[in-house]
């Protein structure tokens, strides 16, 4: 890229020394032409003459042109072009003037077209600045410039250039199965042809954000070996009328070009929303643009080689036309790994990393939940800064813990000065939340409480679940709803005040609350009916998109059941926070001594054991220990397995050749 910019640099200056030396040989040009006096006509020259103002003058080559001055103060120079020869010799011989210094001037020895050596070299700097301009404005040959509106903006990616391949990809095994018979229909593709099958047109990979979409796509370029065009589907439309169609026409004729090939375009929702949905209900650009890939996907035949792959987290409002068989007729879920994909994922992660003896990935993949391919990597990138911060060789569990709290809740803000009402609020509201998490038979295990503030919160408890859940019930949402208003509850008993710091969790649990009423038909009173409905138009806001199919009256009531739930959940929070005051105490007094308390502390303090810190990592590291000699035994008996399969091959291999010479 340093090259790229050195090169931009150079021509840009280029440019501005050729601009530079053009006017300076205009200039010089015009002097050249200008340098004489004003011009005066032949009447106001023979009056000068006559009155005797005339002090030197010059009679050049042609016989009729003057170059004069006057006896004036400030040498007023002048030139005429006198109309005849014979004019200038009636005033020379017939008034003559012993006063005038009169001069002819002398004939040049120099051929007449070095005369013309500045003007030639004027017009062909012209040229030269013409030529290097129209470069420029188109993008120096690529596909930025003002003269390639209509070209297509995808970047080409040789074979030999693709490092991805599908062993980077982690934690997604049934995605790459998916995608590898892609890989063999570009690899051997008559296989596929002569049984008369037809390879997928297109592939959507629809997915959350940083679940690897286009790391996917790069992949199968990869383990393919073929050139990869790569494109966003912003990038196809501009403010010109036409653009995007052209654009679109160009890039397909480029893959035709290098077939075969892979075509990836990322984000195609900004491309390839439904048509006539906007509110003006014009025919827009998009829509053209759209129209046009649709007629290209349909335009190239199985046998061209060229796949199209795509990726969106939206496919809801992707055109119905764009997902028919056909076009994009195979859609691939990429969604969040689980316990054991994030650990494949973390294992991607930590091959450039040195990593501590007490790293345990597995461990670190069970308080990850929810984390994605991007998020896993974000994590182990912060805590190798934090490990350069604190001056350590290697990454610790401690910096992979630190990192995990900081993705997930920022920074801490221990400079920050905090006075002793407000960190005893905090206090009780964090172990408020906490004592009601642990008399909840349905909340998640609490694994870490603070009081230090952390990017815009004063506190936080953490709550990781022990295991990857896929669907949510009734009992676990109405004990999240208790859990989150155990803080609240907490500062309503102990301090006799509620503040605004549970804002937050009033607001989660009023949502939690309105979709079991309205989404999810929890309402014993309203019964399993869903409330509300989504329209399809994409182009306007998510309220506007939302309408009414329920009278008043339910309204009405939908809002009571909410209440209910709300008030139902507050109530339980508060019996719980009741029976066990004395351990709110307790967990609060202990964070206002410490500030920050592990799960397992926690735990001892409310089941009323003594918590040992050096014995709690005494314990940690012997299982770790534990599960060192069992990964040595694993690798040993791999081992021994590998050498008995290899004994086993060699003596196959020796009776297949004594049967040979036998």
């Amino acid at each position: 890229m340093g090259g790229i910019n050195v090169k931009k640099r150079l021509s840009s200056a280029t440019i501005w020394i050729l601009l530079l030396i053009c006017v300076f040989f205009a200039a010089l040009t015009l002097l050249q032409s200008n340098k004489a006096a004003g011009t005066v006509s032949y009447n106001q020259f023979k009056k000068y003459w006559i009155d005797n103002k005339v002090s030197r003058v010059e009679i050049k080559q042609d016989g009729r042109t003057v170059v004069g001055e006057l006896n004036d103060k400030s040498k007023t120079q002048f030139q005429v072009v006198v109309p005849q020869m014979l004019l200038m010799q009636d005033i020379l011989v017939n008034n003559p003037k012993p006063s005038v210094d009169v001069k002819f001037e002398p004939a040049s020895s120099m051929p007449m077209w070095i005369s013309w050596i500045p003007t030639i070299i004027l017009i062909l700097l012209m040229i030269g600045f013409w030529v290097m301009f129209m470069q420029q404005s188109q993008g120096g040959g690529g596909n930025r410039g003002v003269m390639n509106f209509g070209k297509s903006r995808a970047k080409l990616a040789a074979p030999d250039s693709q490092k991805v391949t599908f062993k980077e990809v982690a934690g997604a095994d049934e995605e790459k199965a998916e995608l590898e018979e892609i890989v063999d229909f570009l690899k051997a593709p008559n296989k596929y042809l002569d049984m008369g099958a037809r390879i997928p047109k297109g592939i959507l990979l629809v997915g959350p954000p940083g679940t690897g979409k286009t790391l996917l796509a790069k992949a199968v370029a990869g383990e393919a070996g073929v050139p990869f065009f790569s494109i966003s589907g912003s990038d196809f439309v501009e403010m010109f009328v036409g653009v995007g169609a052209s654009r679109v026409r160009d890039l397909f004729e480029q893959a035709k070009k290098n077939s075969p090939c892979i075509i990836f375009i990322d984000e195609i929702d900004a491309v390839g929303r439904q048509r006539g949905a906007g509110l003006g209900g014009g025919h827009d650009e998009r829509e053209q643009t759209l129209n046009q890939l649709l007629v290209e996907m349909d335009g190239f035949g199985v046998n061209e080689g060229i796949i199209l792959v795509a990726a969106t987290n939206r496919p809801d409002i992707l055109d119905k036309a764009l997902l028919r068989p056909g076009r994009f007729d195979r859609q691939i879920l990429v969604g969040a790994p689980d316990a054991k994909g994030r650990e494949e994922v973390l294992k991607v992660h930590v091959r450039n990393k040195h990593l501590e003896d007490d790293v345990d990935l597995k461990v670190l993949a069970k308080r990850t939940p929810g984390f994605v391919g991007a998020d896993l990597e974000n994590l182990m990138n912060e805590a190798a800064l934090l490990a350069v911060r604190n001056n350590k060789k290697k990454i610790g569990m401690i910096e992979l813990e630190e990192a995990i709290t900081r993705v997930i809740a920022g920074p801490e803000k221990k400079s920050r000065v905090i006075h002793e009402e407000d960190r005893k609020l905090t206090a009780y509201h964090e172990a408020g939340h906490a004592i009601v998490a642990k008399f909840s038979r349905y909340s998640d295990p609490v694994h870490e409480i603070s009081i230090i503030p952390r990017g815009m919160a004063g506190g936080y408890t953490m709550q990781l679940p022990e295991r990857d859940k896929s669907y949510a019930s009734k009992s676990k949402l109405k004990d999240d709803m208790v859990g989150l208003l155990g803080g609240r509850v907490a500062e309503q008993l102990i301090l006799g005040d509620i503040s605004t710091g549970a804002s937050n969790d009033i607001q989660r649990v009023s949502n939690i609350a309105r979709k079991m009423v309205m989404e999810y038909g929890m309402s014993e009173k309203l019964g399993t009916i869903t409330f509300g409905s989504d329209h399809d138009e994409v182009f306007i806001g998510r309220d506007i998109g939302k309408s009414k199919n329920y009278s008043e009256e339910v309204a009405f009531e939908i809002d009571n059941e909410v209440k209910s739930l709300v008030n139902e959940a507050y109530k339980k929070a508060e019996k719980i926070l009741t029976e066990h005051i004395d351990k709110l105490h307790v967990v609060a007094k202990r964070l206002l001594e410490k500030e920050k308390i592990s799960g397992e502390e926690f735990n001892a303090i409310v089941e009323g054991k003594e918590f040992n810190e050096e014995k709690e990592n005494a314990i940690d590291l012997e299982k770790h220990d534990d599960m060192q000699e069992v990964k040595e035994v694993e690798k040993q008996i791999i081992s021994e397995e590998a050498n008995k399969d290899s004994i086993d091959a060699f003596s196959q291999d020796l009776n297949t050749e004594g049967k040979k010479e036998l």
